[in-house]
């Protein structure tokens, strides 16, 4: 069974280790074949890769369109190690990482890896907007100077 892809105008795609950029029109494509494809929302350059969860992600991305793990292996295995010792809770995430990585299911890692970004940006919000207790409010619940 074909994959079917639509493209809006403009947009592009990787189909192997060719970019391919659709013209002015929706097209649709269908797509037999084992290559590595991926939409143009789903690329990260080094440049978009700006977080430790992106990053990762960017190592399983080379990956995926290598077919290989080859030196981005050695890349992950790092950002792995840093992520945890920085928020050892993302250790889920990694370990379904790693597991579909040693399985040489890399388009499954990278949809491990999405959730993985998904997650930081959680700990991030959750990080900046404090413990959500308000400036007069004491840890208990009650009210303060009232």
């Amino acid at each position: 069974m074909a994959l079917k892809v639509e493209l809006k105008p403009g947009e592009r795609i990787i189909l192997g280790d060719s970019v391919i950029t659709n013209d002015n029109q929706r097209t649709r494509l269908f797509i037999e074949g084992k290559a590595p494809i991926l939409r143009e929302k789903d690329i990260l350059t080094p440049e978009t890769a700006d977080s430790p969860a992106k990053r990762i992600y960017l190592a399983v991305q080379l990956m995926y369109l290598d077919g290989d793990i080859g030196a981005n292996g050695d890349i992950f295995l790092k950002l792995e190690k840093a992520m945890l010792d920085a928020a050892p809770s993302t250790a889920p995430y990694l370990n379904a990482i790693n597991n579909s990585i040693l399985t040489s299911e890399f388009y499954k890692a990278l949809k491990q890896a999405k959730k993985l970004i998904a997650y930081e940006k959680e700990l991030i919000e959750h990080a900046t907007c404090g413990t959500g207790i308000r400036a007069d409010s004491s840890s208990d619940g009650s009210s303060q100077g009232t």
